[in-house]
């Protein structure tokens, strides 16, 4: 995992996601789930390509099922794109990088 993707917990969800400066894509994820651990090299190359525009993190949801269940994330991997403190878009399994990309436009230009 890239040093550009912030591991987060319950305890740190609020100074962590919702204090971004920038826009902050939460990837929800366990050890155990297969799509979860393809998705990490995407996550990892995202973070560098787009440094300084949005951020990256990771919530084991084994290990913090409180932020997984405050916003219903009933699937894995699943990708939070938080703004201004609130969710602003949200893609469920395993994506190619690309398709990432274009949902992710609006904040990566």
């Amino acid at each position: 995992m890239s040093d550009l993707v912030t591991p987060v917990t319950d305890a740190e969800f609020e100074q962590t996601v919702i204090g971004s400066a920038v826009p902050f894509v939460l990837d929800f994820w366990a050890p155990w789930c297969a799509p979860c651990r393809m998705m990490e090299p995407v996550i990892s190359e995202l973070a560098v390509e787009h440094e300084g525009k949005i951020a990256f993190g990771k919530l084991n949801v084994d290990d913090n099922p409180n932020t997984a269940m405050k916003f219903d994330v009933l699937s894995i991997p699943t990708l939070l794109v938080f703004s201004g403190g609130a969710v602003v878009k949200r893609l469920v399994g395993a994506n190619p990088k690309k398709k990432i990309e274009q949902e992710l436009q609006e904040w990566i230009g």
